[in-house]
């Protein structure tokens, strides 16, 4: 029996790494019938054997903050484009889909909640949400959400500390981790011709730390920072282009997967100073296990959880990411050893072989499907 898959995201683009590259490829390789619903206004396509399915409706996330706007106008129709695939399961990504989940639940389908982050958790560090509402909203948020978990299929989660909030919530909870690919971003080079440079890969942000390692550079002289991916707000570029180590920094904009595995390759430190914000202490940032994946030591921040990885695999160092003197004084403190760097480096490339890789975590995805059978 070949099983139908339709995964949904009205929020990520159809490129997404865990949603695509990882899950939906997989899906496809495994031999289930794969399909992927969007809203980026690309059109249809085939890739991966995927059938790329678009609403038609683009929203730019970098300028378009009118998330009510954006539900109004793609729930509908995600809903109606989901009906029209009548796939075994469906697989949504984003808590807005909730609503879209529980009509095709009432419609007797099987879904999935694909929950990437503690949405509750994650309501603190919304600037647009006023501090003194922020308790209240969270509140509200896990009381809708957990009502809507209650009727799914399964609730997949990207780390184990969203599935112990799963647990006793719904029967039917699966970690399945943002482990890399493995060789993916991984690329040949001599550690030798490397330049005095780090790097930031993803989406940027007010809370990850990115103005803080700017900051920093200047107790780093010479050091160049390669900044790679959207930059949320546009605002943010404002601020960052005012501090002195703005000089030093090459912004790359939103790159390709080749293209980063080109920039790991070359860069010497892989930057990961979130800020200690409640959603980012029990996170697993899949930047931190690229960075690994490609032989690259790790600058992080010093949240016990990522103490405990980094420091049991030694493969990089931990900073107070509130602290632009110690990130900078670190980063040129390890640029000059590259014995050092080579051996965390190569010790951060056999955890991800031996454990962080996707190849462990889609055999749990393709045993929640096969579940049906």
């Amino acid at each position: 029996m070949s099983l139908r898959i339709c995964h949904l995201t009205s929020v990520h683009g159809r490129n997404d790494t865990r949603i695509f590259l990882k899950e939906c490829s997989s899906c496809s390789k495994e031999g289930f019938e794969t399909i992927l619903i969007v809203s980026d206004g690309l059109g249809n396509e085939v890739k991966n054997n995927v059938k790329i399915i678009d609403i038609g409706i683009y929203f730019d996330l970098a300028r378009d903050s009118s998330r009510l706007k954006r539900m109004r106008k793609t729930l509908g129709k995600m809903y109606d484009e989901a009906m029209k695939q009548d796939a075994d399961f469906y697989h949504f990504h984003d808590p807005e889909l909730m609503f879209v989940g529980y009509w095709l639940k009432r419609k007797g389908k099987k879904v999935i909640y694909d929950a990437h982050e503690d949405l509750p958790k994650g309501i603190y560090s919304k600037p647009y949400i006023k501090s003194y509402l922020q308790p209240i909203v969270s509140f509200g948020i896990r009381v809708i959400e957990n009502f809507f978990a209650r009727k799914f299929y399964c609730i997949i989660t990207a780390t184990p500390t969203i599935s112990k909030r799963f647990k006793g919530i719904n029967n039917n909870v699966v970690n399945v981790n943002n482990f890399p690919i493995l060789g993916e971003l991984s690329r040949d080079f001599d550690w030798s011709k490397k330049e005095d440079k780090v790097c930031f890969l993803g989406v940027i942000t007010a809370i990850r730390g990115v103005h803080e390692t700017i900051e920093g550079l200047q107790y780093a002289p010479d050091v160049k920072f390669e900044l790679a991916g959207l930059i949320y707000p546009e605002t943010l570029k404002d601020k960052f282009s005012k501090l002195p180590g703005w000089s030093r920094v090459d912004e790359r904009g939103v790159i390709n997967r080749e293209q980063s595995a080109e920039l790991l390759s070359t860069s010497k430190l892989g930057m990961v100073t979130f800020l200690p914000m409640r959603n980012h202490l029990d996170a697993l940032p899949n930047k931190l296990f690229e960075y690994m994946s490609a032989g690259l030591p790790i600058v992080a921040s010093n949240f016990p959880l990522w103490k405990t990885l980094i420091e049991d695999n030694n493969c990089g160092v931990c900073v107070n990411p509130n602290n632009p003197q110690e990130i900078g004084k670190t980063i040129a403190t390890l640029i000059k050893d590259d014995t050092l760097l080579k051996q965390m480096g190569a010790n951060g490339k056999k955890a991800v072989h031996e454990k962080y890789n996707w190849k462990n975590e889609e055999v749990k995805l393709f045993k929640v499907y096969k579940s049906i059978l």
